[in-house]
Protein backbone atom coordinates (compact mmCIF):
# COMPACT_ATOMS: atom_id res chain seq x y z
CA UNK A 1 0.00 0.00 0.00
CA UNK A 2 1.17 3.25 -1.15
CA UNK A 3 0.74 6.56 0.47
CA UNK A 4 -0.97 8.87 -2.16
CA UNK A 5 -1.63 12.06 0.20
CA UNK A 6 -5.07 12.35 -0.56
CA UNK A 7 -8.09 13.26 1.44
CA UNK A 8 -11.35 10.50 2.88
CA UNK A 9 -14.10 12.02 2.38
CA UNK A 10 -16.54 9.10 3.32
CA UNK A 11 -15.29 6.19 0.98
CA UNK A 12 -14.03 7.64 -1.37
CA UNK A 13 -10.62 10.03 -1.94
CA UNK A 14 -10.27 13.18 -2.76
CA UNK A 15 -7.16 15.09 -4.18
CA UNK A 16 -8.41 18.17 -5.99
CA UNK A 17 -6.61 20.89 -3.89
CA UNK A 18 -3.70 23.04 -5.25
CA UNK A 19 -2.31 23.47 -1.99
CA UNK A 20 -0.21 20.73 -0.06
CA UNK A 21 2.46 20.24 2.73
CA UNK A 22 4.96 17.40 3.33
CA UNK A 23 5.77 15.02 6.15
CA UNK A 24 9.32 15.15 7.68
CA UNK A 25 11.07 12.75 9.72
CA UNK A 26 12.46 14.79 12.68
CA UNK A 27 15.48 12.30 13.44
CA UNK A 28 16.97 12.64 10.00
CA UNK A 29 15.51 16.23 10.18
CA UNK A 30 14.77 15.32 5.95
CA UNK A 31 11.63 15.88 4.41
CA UNK A 32 9.43 12.67 3.47
CA UNK A 33 8.55 12.48 -0.56
CA UNK A 34 5.17 12.28 -0.24
CA UNK A 35 2.49 15.80 -0.81
CA UNK A 36 -0.51 15.68 1.30
CA UNK A 37 -2.99 17.95 -0.18
CA UNK A 38 -5.00 20.28 1.70
CA UNK A 39 -8.36 19.20 1.37
CA UNK A 40 -10.77 21.96 -1.12
CA UNK A 41 -14.07 23.95 0.04
CA UNK A 42 -15.86 21.67 -1.87
CA UNK A 43 -14.42 18.45 -0.33
CA UNK A 44 -15.19 19.85 3.24
CA UNK A 45 -18.42 20.60 2.78
CA UNK A 46 -18.75 17.36 0.98
CA UNK A 47 -17.80 15.34 4.12
CA UNK A 48 -19.68 17.37 6.34
CA UNK A 49 -22.75 16.78 4.07
CA UNK A 50 -21.97 13.10 4.35
CA UNK A 51 -21.28 12.92 7.99
CA UNK A 52 -24.80 14.49 8.41
CA UNK A 53 -26.74 11.96 6.63
CA UNK A 54 -24.84 9.22 7.94
CA UNK A 55 -26.12 9.98 11.13
CA UNK A 56 -29.45 9.44 10.54
CA UNK A 57 -28.65 5.66 10.09
CA UNK A 58 -25.75 5.42 12.09
CA UNK A 59 -27.23 6.57 15.00
CA UNK A 60 -29.65 3.59 15.02
CA UNK A 61 -27.56 0.76 14.08
CA UNK A 62 -27.69 -1.51 17.16
CA UNK A 63 -25.16 -2.27 19.62
CA UNK A 64 -23.61 -4.94 18.46
CA UNK A 65 -23.18 -4.04 14.28
CA UNK A 66 -21.22 -0.89 16.07
CA UNK A 67 -19.19 -3.32 18.34
CA UNK A 68 -18.45 -5.04 15.16
CA UNK A 69 -17.51 -1.98 13.40
CA UNK A 70 -15.26 -0.92 16.21
CA UNK A 71 -13.67 -4.95 16.38
CA UNK A 72 -12.76 -4.49 12.23
CA UNK A 73 -11.42 -1.59 12.95
CA UNK A 74 -8.60 -3.36 15.15
CA UNK A 75 -8.20 -6.18 12.67
CA UNK A 76 -7.90 -3.44 9.72
CA UNK A 77 -5.01 -1.99 11.94
CA UNK A 78 -3.13 -5.22 12.52
CA UNK A 79 -3.29 -6.48 9.05
CA UNK A 80 -1.39 -2.73 8.45
CA UNK A 81 1.42 -4.76 9.96
CA UNK A 82 5.22 -3.32 9.74
CA UNK A 83 3.95 -1.23 7.01
CA UNK A 84 2.15 1.32 9.65
CA UNK A 85 5.03 1.01 12.35
CA UNK A 86 7.60 1.76 9.86
CA UNK A 87 5.65 5.02 8.74
CA UNK A 88 4.98 5.91 12.38
CA UNK A 89 8.28 5.60 13.89
CA UNK A 90 9.55 7.69 10.40
CA UNK A 91 7.06 10.42 10.92
CA UNK A 92 7.63 11.07 14.74
CA UNK A 93 11.18 9.80 16.16
CA UNK A 94 9.68 7.46 18.27
CA UNK A 95 11.06 4.06 18.85
CA UNK A 96 9.59 0.67 17.53
CA UNK A 97 8.91 -0.68 21.00
CA UNK A 98 6.86 2.53 21.72
CA UNK A 99 4.77 2.49 18.55
CA UNK A 100 4.39 -0.43 18.55
CA UNK A 101 2.82 -0.85 21.94
CA UNK A 102 0.74 2.59 21.09
CA UNK A 103 -0.99 0.17 18.60
CA UNK A 104 -1.76 -2.72 20.74
CA UNK A 105 -3.36 0.41 23.10
CA UNK A 106 -5.46 1.36 20.15
CA UNK A 107 -7.21 -1.77 18.98
CA UNK A 108 -7.68 -2.74 22.49
CA UNK A 109 -9.04 0.69 23.61
CA UNK A 110 -11.12 0.04 20.39
CA UNK A 111 -12.25 -3.42 21.57
CA UNK A 112 -12.86 -2.23 24.66
CA UNK A 113 -15.59 0.12 23.62
CA UNK A 114 -17.23 -2.80 21.91
CA UNK A 115 -17.32 -4.94 24.89
CA UNK A 116 -18.98 -1.84 26.47
CA UNK A 117 -21.45 -1.63 23.51
CA UNK A 118 -22.37 -5.08 24.08
CA UNK A 119 -23.04 -5.12 27.83
CA UNK A 120 -25.48 -1.93 26.68
CA UNK A 121 -25.35 -0.61 30.82
CA UNK A 122 -23.58 2.42 29.41
CA UNK A 123 -27.26 3.99 28.23
CA UNK A 124 -28.04 4.66 31.63
CA UNK A 125 -31.88 3.52 30.73
CA UNK A 126 -33.72 4.51 33.65
CA UNK A 127 -38.02 3.79 33.97
CA UNK A 128 -40.71 5.19 36.48
CA UNK A 129 -43.29 3.29 34.92
CA UNK A 130 -46.73 4.98 35.57
CA UNK A 131 -49.18 5.14 38.24
CA UNK A 132 -52.24 6.20 37.02
CA UNK A 133 -54.43 5.51 40.37
CA UNK A 134 -52.07 8.05 42.25
CA UNK A 135 -53.87 10.91 44.31
CA UNK A 136 -53.78 13.88 43.55
CA UNK A 137 -52.66 13.83 40.32
CA UNK A 138 -51.78 10.51 38.43
CA UNK A 139 -48.30 9.74 37.81
CA UNK A 140 -46.60 9.07 33.80
CA UNK A 141 -45.12 6.71 32.46
CA UNK A 142 -41.62 8.14 32.09
CA UNK A 143 -38.24 6.75 30.78
CA UNK A 144 -35.14 8.15 30.15
CA UNK A 145 -31.64 6.74 28.44
CA UNK A 146 -28.70 8.30 26.74
CA UNK A 147 -28.61 8.94 23.26
CA UNK A 148 -25.71 9.79 20.30
CA UNK A 149 -25.47 13.62 19.66
CA UNK A 150 -24.45 13.78 16.23
CA UNK A 151 -21.37 14.30 13.68
CA UNK A 152 -17.51 14.66 15.78
CA UNK A 153 -14.57 16.91 14.89
CA UNK A 154 -11.55 14.83 16.14
CA UNK A 155 -8.43 16.61 16.11
CA UNK A 156 -5.16 14.10 15.79
CA UNK A 157 -2.47 14.81 18.71
CA UNK A 158 1.67 15.32 17.77
CA UNK A 159 2.46 13.37 20.64
CA UNK A 160 0.54 9.79 20.23
CA UNK A 161 0.17 9.07 16.48
CA UNK A 162 -1.69 6.00 16.98
CA UNK A 163 -3.80 6.00 20.53
CA UNK A 164 -4.65 9.49 20.47
CA UNK A 165 -5.11 10.50 16.56
CA UNK A 166 -7.13 9.08 13.92
CA UNK A 167 -8.15 5.91 15.59
CA UNK A 168 -7.71 6.84 18.65
CA UNK A 169 -9.65 7.09 22.06
CA UNK A 170 -11.85 10.25 20.92
CA UNK A 171 -12.44 8.18 17.32
CA UNK A 172 -12.93 5.05 18.86
CA UNK A 173 -15.40 6.72 21.82
CA UNK A 174 -17.69 8.65 19.63
CA UNK A 175 -18.42 5.86 16.79
CA UNK A 176 -19.26 3.73 19.79
CA UNK A 177 -21.48 6.04 21.02
CA UNK A 178 -23.02 6.50 17.69
CA UNK A 179 -21.73 9.99 16.30
CA UNK A 180 -19.84 10.06 12.88
CA UNK A 181 -16.56 11.33 12.71
CA UNK A 182 -14.09 13.68 11.02
CA UNK A 183 -10.73 13.61 11.87
CA UNK A 184 -8.32 16.58 11.03
CA UNK A 185 -5.31 14.94 10.54
CA UNK A 186 -2.24 15.91 12.24
CA UNK A 187 1.02 17.78 10.07
CA UNK A 188 3.14 15.83 11.97
CA UNK A 189 2.12 12.27 11.26
CA UNK A 190 -0.17 12.44 8.22
CA UNK A 191 1.02 9.01 6.67
CA UNK A 192 0.44 7.45 9.89
CA UNK A 193 -3.36 9.25 9.38
CA UNK A 194 -3.50 8.09 5.97
CA UNK A 195 -2.63 4.60 6.60
CA UNK A 196 -5.04 4.22 9.84
CA UNK A 197 -8.11 5.81 7.82
CA UNK A 198 -7.76 3.31 4.93
CA UNK A 199 -8.37 0.84 7.79
CA UNK A 200 -11.18 2.42 9.59
CA UNK A 201 -12.86 3.03 5.93
CA UNK A 202 -11.96 -0.89 5.20
CA UNK A 203 -13.91 -1.49 8.08
CA UNK A 204 -16.87 0.79 7.77
CA UNK A 205 -17.43 -1.17 4.49
CA UNK A 206 -16.87 -4.59 5.53
CA UNK A 207 -19.66 -3.73 8.30
CA UNK A 208 -21.91 -2.00 5.59
CA UNK A 209 -21.86 0.86 7.77
CA UNK A 210 -23.03 4.35 6.35
CA UNK A 211 -21.03 6.07 3.85
CA UNK A 212 -19.66 9.07 5.31
CA UNK A 213 -19.91 7.47 9.17
CA UNK A 214 -15.77 8.30 8.55
CA UNK A 215 -13.96 10.84 6.90
CA UNK A 216 -9.91 12.65 7.38
CA UNK A 217 -9.25 15.71 6.43
CA UNK A 218 -5.78 17.37 5.84
CA UNK A 219 -6.90 21.16 6.84
CA UNK A 220 -5.34 24.54 6.94
CA UNK A 221 -5.45 26.21 10.36
CA UNK A 222 -8.48 28.68 8.92
CA UNK A 223 -10.25 25.29 8.14
CA UNK A 224 -9.36 23.96 11.20
CA UNK A 225 -11.50 26.66 12.93
CA UNK A 226 -14.33 26.35 10.21
CA UNK A 227 -14.88 22.79 10.94
CA UNK A 228 -15.63 23.52 14.49
CA UNK A 229 -18.10 26.15 13.55
CA UNK A 230 -20.11 24.49 10.74
CA UNK A 231 -23.54 23.35 12.23
CA UNK A 232 -23.05 19.67 10.95
CA UNK A 233 -20.36 19.38 14.15
CA UNK A 234 -21.88 18.38 17.84
CA UNK A 235 -19.04 18.67 19.86
CA UNK A 236 -15.37 18.34 19.27
CA UNK A 237 -12.18 15.82 20.77
CA UNK A 238 -8.42 17.60 21.34
CA UNK A 239 -5.52 16.63 22.36
CA UNK A 240 -2.66 19.46 22.06
CA UNK A 241 -1.60 23.12 23.10
CA UNK A 242 -3.27 25.23 25.38
CA UNK A 243 -3.18 28.23 22.49
CA UNK A 244 -4.47 25.85 20.05
CA UNK A 245 -7.46 24.28 22.42
CA UNK A 246 -8.53 27.49 23.69
CA UNK A 247 -8.72 28.70 19.68
CA UNK A 248 -11.08 25.42 19.06
CA UNK A 249 -13.09 26.54 22.09
CA UNK A 250 -13.75 30.33 21.51
CA UNK A 251 -14.88 29.35 18.32
CA UNK A 252 -17.20 26.74 19.70
CA UNK A 253 -18.99 28.64 22.26
CA UNK A 254 -19.28 31.66 19.43
CA UNK A 255 -21.47 29.80 17.43
CA UNK A 256 -25.15 30.20 17.22
CA UNK A 257 -25.26 26.57 18.55
CA UNK A 258 -22.50 26.68 21.28
CA UNK A 259 -20.87 23.08 21.12
CA UNK A 260 -18.89 21.61 23.48
CA UNK A 261 -15.53 21.21 22.89
CA UNK A 262 -13.46 18.32 25.14
CA UNK A 263 -9.74 19.54 24.82
CA UNK A 264 -7.04 18.63 26.65
CA UNK A 265 -4.33 20.97 26.61
CA UNK A 266 -1.86 21.73 29.13
CA UNK A 267 -0.43 20.36 32.92
CA UNK A 268 2.59 20.20 34.88
CA UNK A 269 1.73 17.13 37.08
CA UNK A 270 2.64 18.29 40.50
CA UNK A 271 4.67 15.04 42.56
CA UNK A 272 4.66 15.59 46.22
CA UNK A 273 7.86 14.24 47.95
CA UNK A 274 6.94 13.37 52.01
CA UNK A 275 9.66 13.47 54.63
CA UNK A 276 9.55 9.31 55.31
CA UNK A 277 9.28 8.60 51.55
CA UNK A 278 12.36 9.69 51.03
CA UNK A 279 13.84 8.40 54.14
CA UNK A 280 13.15 4.79 52.68
CA UNK A 281 13.49 4.39 49.51
CA UNK A 282 14.93 8.08 48.14
CA UNK A 283 17.26 6.35 45.98
CA UNK A 284 14.38 3.91 43.96
CA UNK A 285 12.03 7.43 43.65
CA UNK A 286 14.84 9.53 42.14
CA UNK A 287 15.28 6.66 39.77
CA UNK A 288 12.07 6.40 39.13
CA UNK A 289 11.30 9.83 38.64
CA UNK A 290 13.99 10.63 36.30
CA UNK A 291 12.72 7.83 34.16
CA UNK A 292 8.97 9.34 34.31
CA UNK A 293 10.50 12.76 33.28
CA UNK A 294 12.44 11.91 30.01
CA UNK A 295 10.39 8.57 28.93
CA UNK A 296 9.62 9.55 25.03
CA UNK A 297 11.56 12.79 25.41
CA UNK A 298 9.31 14.20 27.85
CA UNK A 299 6.27 14.22 25.58
CA UNK A 300 4.01 12.78 27.63
CA UNK A 301 0.64 14.81 28.62
CA UNK A 302 1.25 13.29 32.46
CA UNK A 303 4.89 14.51 32.22
CA UNK A 304 5.85 15.38 36.16
CA UNK A 305 6.85 18.88 35.31
CA UNK A 306 6.90 19.75 38.85
CA UNK A 307 8.12 18.17 42.11
CA UNK A 308 7.10 19.89 45.51
CA UNK A 309 9.25 18.87 48.82
CA UNK A 310 10.07 19.91 51.94
CA UNK A 311 14.32 20.64 53.07
CA UNK A 312 15.70 18.07 54.88
CA UNK A 313 18.60 16.12 55.05
CA UNK A 314 16.90 13.36 53.30
CA UNK A 315 15.92 15.67 50.28
CA UNK A 316 19.34 16.84 49.89
CA UNK A 317 20.51 13.45 49.60
CA UNK A 318 17.38 12.87 47.37
CA UNK A 319 18.97 15.64 44.70
CA UNK A 320 21.94 13.87 44.72
CA UNK A 321 20.90 10.61 43.85
CA UNK A 322 17.97 11.95 40.93
CA UNK A 323 21.12 14.34 39.69
CA UNK A 324 23.18 10.91 39.32
CA UNK A 325 20.04 9.54 37.34
CA UNK A 326 19.17 12.60 35.03
CA UNK A 327 22.66 13.19 34.29
CA UNK A 328 23.48 9.70 32.86
CA UNK A 329 20.38 10.06 30.90
CA UNK A 330 21.01 10.97 26.71
CA UNK A 331 19.36 13.20 24.49
CA UNK A 332 16.09 12.35 22.66
CA UNK A 333 14.62 12.90 19.23
CA UNK A 334 11.01 15.02 19.73
CA UNK A 335 8.45 15.17 17.66
CA UNK A 336 8.99 17.83 15.29
CA UNK A 337 11.43 20.77 15.13
CA UNK A 338 8.64 23.12 16.08
CA UNK A 339 8.38 20.80 19.69
CA UNK A 340 11.86 21.04 20.03
CA UNK A 341 12.42 24.69 19.18
CA UNK A 342 9.69 25.48 21.96
CA UNK A 343 11.27 23.33 24.41
CA UNK A 344 14.50 25.39 24.44
CA UNK A 345 13.06 28.54 24.59
CA UNK A 346 11.31 27.07 26.83
CA UNK A 347 14.42 26.33 28.98
CA UNK A 348 16.18 29.53 28.62
CA UNK A 349 13.06 31.16 29.85
CA UNK A 350 12.87 29.56 32.64
CA UNK A 351 17.18 30.06 33.49
CA UNK A 352 15.87 33.75 33.25
CA UNK A 353 13.24 33.92 36.26
CA UNK A 354 14.39 35.12 39.72
CA UNK A 355 15.48 32.25 41.77
CA UNK A 356 15.58 29.12 39.22
CA UNK A 357 18.64 27.32 39.61
CA UNK A 358 19.98 24.55 37.05
CA UNK A 359 20.04 21.10 39.29
CA UNK A 360 21.34 18.74 36.39
CA UNK A 361 21.05 18.45 32.69
CA UNK A 362 21.34 15.54 30.55
CA UNK A 363 24.53 13.67 29.57
CA UNK A 364 25.71 15.50 26.60
CA UNK A 365 24.24 18.30 24.33
CA UNK A 366 21.42 18.01 22.25
CA UNK A 367 22.18 17.47 18.56
CA UNK A 368 19.76 20.26 16.74
CA UNK A 369 20.32 18.19 13.45
CA UNK A 370 18.45 15.45 14.98
CA UNK A 371 15.65 17.60 17.06
CA UNK A 372 16.91 16.26 19.91
CA UNK A 373 15.84 17.45 23.64
CA UNK A 374 18.18 17.32 26.91
CA UNK A 375 17.24 16.85 29.47
CA UNK A 376 16.75 19.43 32.28
CA UNK A 377 16.39 19.63 36.09
CA UNK A 378 15.64 23.11 37.98
CA UNK A 379 15.35 24.21 41.79
CA UNK A 380 13.62 27.59 43.31
CA UNK A 381 12.70 28.24 46.59
CA UNK A 382 9.05 28.02 47.44
CA UNK A 383 9.07 32.04 47.86
CA UNK A 384 10.53 32.70 44.46
CA UNK A 385 7.81 30.05 42.90
CA UNK A 386 4.90 31.79 44.57
CA UNK A 387 6.05 35.32 43.32
CA UNK A 388 5.81 34.03 39.56
CA UNK A 389 3.21 32.55 38.03
CA UNK A 390 5.36 32.04 34.50
CA UNK A 391 6.70 28.99 37.08
CA UNK A 392 2.93 27.45 36.65
CA UNK A 393 3.57 27.34 33.22
CA UNK A 394 4.04 23.60 31.06
CA UNK A 395 7.35 23.63 29.22
CA UNK A 396 6.66 20.30 27.19
CA UNK A 397 10.08 17.86 27.30
CA UNK A 398 12.19 16.54 29.37
CA UNK A 399 12.16 18.66 32.15
CA UNK A 400 11.40 19.75 35.51
CA UNK A 401 11.15 21.78 38.42
CA UNK A 402 11.53 21.30 41.83
CA UNK A 403 10.28 24.07 44.35
CA UNK A 404 12.06 23.54 47.63
CA UNK A 405 10.04 24.35 50.56
CA UNK A 406 10.32 25.50 54.57
CA UNK A 407 7.52 23.47 56.06
CA UNK A 408 3.90 22.09 55.32
CA UNK A 409 2.31 25.28 55.55
CA UNK A 410 4.62 26.35 52.03
CA UNK A 411 4.15 23.35 50.74
CA UNK A 412 0.45 23.91 50.75
CA UNK A 413 0.87 27.60 49.64
CA UNK A 414 2.52 26.30 46.21
CA UNK A 415 -0.17 22.98 46.24
CA UNK A 416 -3.09 26.10 46.62
CA UNK A 417 -1.23 28.34 43.75
CA UNK A 418 -1.27 25.39 40.91
CA UNK A 419 -3.89 25.71 38.60
CA UNK A 420 -5.96 22.10 37.06
CA UNK A 421 -3.72 19.76 36.40
CA UNK A 422 -4.30 16.20 34.70
CA UNK A 423 -2.65 14.30 37.25
CA UNK A 424 -1.19 14.66 41.27
CA UNK A 425 1.14 12.37 42.74
CA UNK A 426 2.68 11.86 46.66
CA UNK A 427 5.19 9.63 47.73
CA UNK A 428 4.84 8.64 51.51
CA UNK A 429 5.15 6.46 53.82
CA UNK A 430 3.34 5.12 57.32
CA UNK A 431 5.05 8.20 59.31
CA UNK A 432 3.90 11.04 57.15
CA UNK A 433 -0.57 9.94 57.30
CA UNK A 434 -1.15 12.65 59.95
CA UNK A 435 0.24 15.22 56.86
CA UNK A 436 -1.46 13.63 54.02
CA UNK A 437 -5.27 14.42 54.93
CA UNK A 438 -5.31 18.17 53.90
CA UNK A 439 -2.22 17.56 51.03
CA UNK A 440 -4.80 14.98 49.54
CA UNK A 441 -7.91 17.41 49.78
CA UNK A 442 -5.95 20.02 48.23
CA UNK A 443 -4.56 18.00 44.74
CA UNK A 444 -8.00 16.10 44.39
CA UNK A 445 -10.12 19.54 44.28
CA UNK A 446 -6.42 20.35 41.54
CA UNK A 447 -6.48 17.23 39.46
CA UNK A 448 -7.85 14.97 37.82
CA UNK A 449 -6.16 11.40 39.08
CA UNK A 450 -4.39 11.11 42.42
CA UNK A 451 -1.76 8.79 42.19
CA UNK A 452 0.01 7.17 45.65
CA UNK A 453 3.68 6.00 45.72
CA UNK A 454 4.22 5.63 41.56
CA UNK A 455 4.28 7.99 38.62
CA UNK A 456 2.53 9.72 36.06
CA UNK A 457 3.03 8.56 32.77
CA UNK A 458 1.52 5.44 31.70
CA UNK A 459 -2.22 6.16 31.65
CA UNK A 460 -4.14 2.40 32.03
CA UNK A 461 -7.26 2.26 29.63
CA UNK A 462 -9.87 0.59 31.60
CA UNK A 463 -13.19 1.37 32.87
CA UNK A 464 -12.05 3.64 36.22
CA UNK A 465 -9.82 5.94 34.21
CA UNK A 466 -9.80 9.18 34.98
CA UNK A 467 -7.62 11.52 32.41
CA UNK A 468 -8.89 15.26 32.43
CA UNK A 469 -8.71 17.79 34.89
CA UNK A 470 -9.91 21.32 36.17
CA UNK A 471 -9.18 24.03 33.45
CA UNK A 472 -6.64 24.14 31.61
CA UNK A 473 -5.31 20.56 31.83
CA UNK A 474 -8.85 20.37 30.09
CA UNK A 475 -11.26 22.52 29.15
CA UNK A 476 -14.23 20.68 30.74
CA UNK A 477 -12.76 18.69 34.01
CA UNK A 478 -15.82 16.32 34.41
CA UNK A 479 -15.46 14.13 31.60
CA UNK A 480 -12.63 11.92 30.34
CA UNK A 481 -10.86 10.80 27.00
CA UNK A 482 -9.38 7.96 28.08
CA UNK A 483 -11.51 4.77 29.42
CA UNK A 484 -15.14 3.96 28.93
CA UNK A 485 -16.43 6.77 30.63
CA UNK A 486 -15.10 8.92 27.42
CA UNK A 487 -18.04 7.71 25.78
CA UNK A 488 -20.27 9.93 27.67
CA UNK A 489 -18.76 13.26 26.14
CA UNK A 490 -20.65 12.59 22.69
CA UNK A 491 -24.15 11.48 24.38
CA UNK A 492 -27.32 13.53 25.89
CA UNK A 493 -30.20 12.48 27.69
CA UNK A 494 -33.47 12.14 26.43
CA UNK A 495 -37.18 11.23 28.63
CA UNK A 496 -39.58 9.28 26.97
CA UNK A 497 -43.16 10.28 28.66
CA UNK A 498 -46.00 7.77 28.11
CA UNK A 499 -44.69 6.76 24.35
CA UNK A 500 -46.00 3.13 23.43
CA UNK A 501 -43.76 0.52 24.02
CA UNK A 502 -43.19 -0.16 20.36
CA UNK A 503 -41.84 3.08 19.95
CA UNK A 504 -39.55 2.92 22.70
CA UNK A 505 -35.98 2.16 21.90
CA UNK A 506 -35.05 -1.31 22.67
CA UNK A 507 -33.20 0.12 26.01
CA UNK A 508 -36.37 1.18 27.12
CA UNK A 509 -39.12 -1.41 26.14
CA UNK A 510 -40.58 -3.67 28.80
CA UNK A 511 -39.00 -6.81 27.73
CA UNK A 512 -35.72 -5.65 27.82
CA UNK A 513 -34.74 -6.83 24.66
CA UNK A 514 -31.17 -6.34 24.97
CA UNK A 515 -31.08 -7.89 28.83
CA UNK A 516 -29.14 -4.97 30.26
CA UNK A 517 -29.19 -2.96 33.76
CA UNK A 518 -31.47 -0.66 33.96
CA UNK A 519 -33.33 1.36 36.97
CA UNK A 520 -36.41 0.27 37.82
CA UNK A 521 -38.60 2.07 39.96
CA UNK A 522 -35.22 3.15 42.00
CA UNK A 523 -33.79 0.05 41.69
CA UNK A 524 -31.28 -1.72 39.42
CA UNK A 525 -32.51 -5.19 37.58
CA UNK A 526 -32.69 -6.78 34.64
CA UNK A 527 -36.44 -7.83 34.68
CA UNK A 528 -38.86 -7.64 32.35
CA UNK A 529 -41.66 -4.97 33.09
CA UNK A 530 -45.26 -6.75 32.88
Amino acid sequence: MSITGENFIGNIRGSKGKDSFQASDPAGNVLMPERFIYATETEFEQALKLAQNAFVNYKNTSTKQRAEFLEAIADEIMALDELLIARAVAESGLPVGRITGERGRTCGQLKMFAQLLRDGWYVDARIDTAQPERAPLPKSDIRRMLIPIGPIAVYGASNFPLAFSTAGGDTASALAAGCPVIVKAHPSHPGTSELISSAIIKAAQRTQMPEGVFSALNLTNDQSVKLVQHPVIKAVGFTGSRKVGMILYTAAVNRAEPIPVYAEMSAINPVILMEEALKVKGEAIAKGLAGSVTMGAGQFCTNPGLVILIESEASKAFLNHFVQHLSATEPATMLNRNICESYGKGLEAAKKINGVRVLAQGSKAADGNRNEARPMAFTVSAEDFLSNKELTEEVFGPATLFVLTKDTVQLHQVLNQLDGQLTATVHAGPADKNNLIPIIDIITQKAGRVIYNGFPTGVEVCHSMQHGGPFPSTTDGRSTSVGTAAIYRFLRPVSYQDIPDELLPEALQNSNPLSILRLIDGAWKTDLIP
